[in-house]
């Protein structure tokens, strides 16, 4: 079985960006096989980072406010690639989610697959709380990383693949 980490990433002091750690918030850890880890990194990147660094994950999937076309609310699962871009600097207290990436990168680490399930914000102002096209999008959302948590848990590598 594959280890899977779900991280929700966000500032909850910046309106919907506090999306990814509220459909951790809700998620429902009992209904997930045990070897799928869920935690709210809220704006710590950094130990994002440093928590991937051992290599304990197969899959990281990360819950996040991003740009994606659509309107307010939509949601969507993107396929991130393991191709580093280049941050001069990083920004502990806000990391998105390349910037993650970024720095494992450069401290030598590597997850073998990267999700990210992001939903489009309304609203990234210094307000508290979840816009409503933001908040609507919440309960599907939690049923959508549940169903792939699950689906990444069971996934067959292609070196499970290979010696079947």
């Amino acid at each position: 079985m594959n280890r899977v980490l779900v991280a929700g990433i966000g500032n909850v002091f910046l309106g919907d960006d506090g999306f990814g750690v509220e459909v951790v918030r809700r998620m429902d850890a009992a209904a997930l096989p045990g070897s799928v880890s869920v935690s709210d990194y809220g704006i710590r990147g950094v130990h994002l980072a440093y928590e991937l660094l051992g290599g304990a994950y197969d899959t990281l999937i990360m819950v996040d406010a991003v740009e994606i076309d659509g309107p307010p609310g939509t949601v969507a699962v993107l396929e991130i690639d393991d191709e580093p871009v280049d941050v001069a600097q990083v920004d502990g207290h806000g990391m998105h989610p390349q910037a993650v990436l970024d720095l494992l990168a450069r401290l030598g680490g590597r997850v073998p697959r990267v999700l990210l399930v992001g939903c489009r914000p309304q609203t990234v102002d210094e307000v508290m709380g979840l816009s409503e096209p933001v908040a609507a999008a919440v309960e599907g959302a939690v049923a959508a990383v549940t169903a792939l948590a699950r689906d990444e848990a069971y996934r067959r590598t292609d070196r499970e693949r290979a010696d079947a």
